[in-house]
């Protein structure tokens, strides 16, 4: 009968065959969840039996991580900025880069309550996530999507965090009403001609949510000039962007009327987010971290 040890050691020599990035860690995450522990606790557990009724799921588990399938949707959890959320094929997987963007909003000088709105919400981290940090409980947090399918997602996330957002399924600002203090956009900016080279783990993403046209730019260039007018005076906006179109979008953010637009450097280096502001009075406002 194959003990815990077993079972990692045939996993991981299975799963670095097929060329997944770090085996070991994924195969101990696949069999704590599959026995309902942590993974650090699988350590006091090596000499553990494991039935033929657990080693199947795990074997199903472990051939569909060998196809590509993400690690987080066989889990059907991701841990983001210190907190679990559902996570499936519903919904763009959030990134490290993401967890960036949302530490740097939470150091702007923003009111509490602020009127958020989070378009392109997806799963709703963002949104919810800075809902959680500003002290608020929902009510003036609005999450926007154009898939009705990423929406439901957002929708079971916030009822995880005992949120009670306004939830609009809108093509961009098109149904989206009011103004925002702080407007936070996650968009699709990778270019269809990427398409052929992405990993297979991000194969697995909605498509809708990756692709944004021939450049990378197309949902940009349609957000962009109507933004102005649904924040309020001094009110900031903040964008996740690919790497190298941080000239792009910051053109494109100036000629929109924006104030004080800045490109800022993810922990690796890349030009990764662009903050810009409504004109107003921002004699006051602390410079960006």
């Amino acid at each position: 009968m194959k003990t815990v040890l077993d079972c990692l050691t045939s996993g991981t020599s299975y799963l670095d065959g097929k060329g997944i990035e770090s085996p070991r860690r994924n195969m101990e995450c696949i069999v704590a969840h599959q026995l309902g522990c942590t993974r650090i606790e699988l350590y006091a557990h090596f000499d553990r039996p494991l039935s033929e009724g657990e080693l199947l799921p795990l074997r199903e588990l472990l051939k569909r991580r060998g196809q590509g399938e993400p690690l987080q949707h066989l889990l059907g959890i991701i841990e983001f900025f210190g907190r679990e959320f559902t996570c499936d094929s519903r919904a763009l997987i959030p990134r490290p880069e993401t967890e960036e963007l949302v530490e740097a909003i939470l150091k702007l000088d923003l009111p509490r309550p602020a009127q958020l709105l989070d378009m392109g919400t997806g799963s709703g981290v963002i949104g919810i996530t800075l809902a959680l940090g500003l002290g608020d409980q929902g009510q003036a947090i609005v999450l926007a999507d154009i898939s009705s399918a990423a929406l439901s997602l957002a929708r079971e996330n916030a009822q995880r965090h005992g949120l009670n957002p306004v939830f609009v399924e809108s093509d961009l600002l098109t149904k989206v009403e009011g103004r925002y203090d702080l407007i936070t956009a996650n968009l699709p900016y990778v270019s269809e001609k990427e398409s052929a080279t992405l990993s297979r783990e991000v194969s697995h993403d909605p498509d809708i949510a990756l692709f944004g046209g021939c450049d990378g730019l197309e949902t940009f260039r349609r957000f962009l000039p109507g933004v102005s007018a649904y924040l309020e005076p001094g009110g900031w906006l903040a964008l996740e962007i690919g790497a190298n179109q941080g000239s792009e979008v910051t053109a494109l953010a100036e000629r929109s009327g924006l104030d004080s637009v800045r490109l800022a450097n993810d922990l690796s280096g890349n030009p990764r987010f662009v903050f810009a502001q409504r004109a107003g009075d921002n004699e006051n406002t602390p410079l960006l971290p």
